[in-house]
């Protein structure tokens, strides 16, 4: 009870676990309640409403097309969020298992799977998903394969450096004497204490793949038209700036205030986490 109290204070006395929840709340119910919150339906133009400014009719004005903007956002955050959450998810199954799997095993399969990750760490992570999107063809699948294949190795490395650990505590040692199977091992006793930083990674990560995912629609490799995407609309209303800025400044905005709200909770979550800081807030 001291314990949760301790982390409870900690979350309620810091401003970067309660601005960042707060933010990215507000962000995911906009998200879930698109179709409720939506002005308008998220294809429909209005000919004669072309880059209408924000306020009346349309609050954050209209497009080339005269899409609704507040729509089309609305319905672009639930793009982002989708395709962050399933690359990050794919990547920290996939990564933590192989990074569990060399740490735990060590010897050949440990270089292995390490050398593997060393290549791919080689390439630069925006260069190597545009390659696997060139590759396998641009779309929101492809963009989740290629963001959760971008992330992989780091979530090896933070998987593997605990475990090689965690693999000479005395209960684990005592659980091979008892001739349970490595398998059983690896997830009783291995995954459980080895599984904090890869959550605080995933948090972290979230942010970076909403950027990936922003980048790689405004190269347009990503979610292709008319689906709306964040980063596909700041590259739509590029070419009309001096005309109105509207249509590519609100999109630009809300990745901005997404990436804030991950990093936010991200790095409040580091903290919260660390031993150190934990003894100290459960003390107070």
């Amino acid at each position: 009870m001291p314990h949760r109290r301790g982390i409870a204070t900690f979350v309620a006395r810091s401003p970067k676990a309660v601005i960042g929840s707060a933010i990215l709340a507000v962000i995911v119910l906009a998200a879930l309640l698109a179709p409720h919150l939506a002005p308008y339906p998220v294809t429909e133009m209005h000919a004669t409403d072309r880059f209408a400014p924000p306020g009346g009719r349309f609050l954050l004005g209209t497009d080339f097309f005269g899409r609704d903007l507040l729509s089309r956002i609305l319905y672009g955050y639930r793009t982002s969020l989708l395709v962050a959450g399933l690359s990050v998810i794919f990547a920290m199954v996939l990564g933590s298992a192989l990074g569990v799997v060399a740490g735990y095993t060590g010897g050949t399969t440990d270089s292995a799977l390490m050398r593997t990750m060393d290549i791919l760490f080689a390439f630069p992570v925006l260069l190597l998903a545009i390659t696997i999107v060139v590759v396998l063809g641009a779309g929101t699948l492809t963009t989740v394969l290629a963001i959760g294949i971008v992330y992989v190795p780091i979530f090896a490395r933070i998987a593997r450096a605990p475990t090689l650990v965690v693999r000479e505590q005395a209960y684990v040692e005592a659980a091979r004497a008892l001739g349970q199977r490595s398998r059983r091992i690896i997830l009783r006793h291995v995954l459980p204490n080895v599984s904090t930083p890869i959550f605080v990674q995933a948090t972290i990560n979230l942010a970076t793949a909403i950027l990936f995912e922003s980048a790689l629609s405004f190269l347009g490799l990503g979610t292709q038209p008319p689906f709306p995407s964040l980063g596909l609309m700041v590259s739509e209303g590029r070419n009309y700036l001096e005309l109105s800025p509207w249509p590519s400044v609100f999109p630009g905005l809300a990745i901005v205030l997404a990436v804030l709200g991950f990093n936010l909770v991200g790095d409040a979550l580091q903290e919260i986490l660390d031993p150190r800081l934990r003894q100290t807030w459960a003390g107070s």
